[in-house]
């Protein structure tokens, strides 16, 4: 794998990490409602959901980042479809956000850009 793509899929482990840490530890914050949509009054009723979606993106970034080092380890292959198969699911994932939600069209690209460059980056250069 090229090294655009792989600087592309580490730059996706670096905002599905972020994404977690909002998710998890500060969607009580107000200052995150922007990234989040979450109101302080409903927090009680979205708690559940959102660490759950924090804990997802933190397993799809382990999932990136394993495919990365064993793709640096010379497990080619299997880090490979590992990579490939994270971004490309963020890159799907990002696509249907706006769909959801209009408003979220800027998380929309913090989460499908660089998985998609990594994916293209592969595609094309590989």
């Amino acid at each position: 794998m090229n090294l655009l793509s792989q600087i592309a899929a580490g730059v996706t482990v670096g905002g599905l990490a972020f994404a977690f840490v909002l998710e998890v530890f500060f969607h009580r914050d107000p200052r995150t409602y922007s990234f989040t949509l979450i109101r302080p009054e409903d927090v009680p009723a979205v708690r559940l959901w959102v660490i759950f979606i924090g804990l997802y993106n933190l397993c799809f970034a382990a999932g990136i980042a394993a495919g990365l080092a064993l793709l640096n380890a010379g497990a080619v292959g299997a880090g490979r479809a590992l990579v490939l198969f994270g971004c490309g699911s963020h890159v799907f994932l990002a696509v249907l956000f706006p769909f959801v939600e209009r408003r979220l069209w800027r998380n929309a690209l913090m989460e499908g850009v660089p998985p998609l460059i990594a994916v293209l980056g592969y595609l094309l250069w590989e």
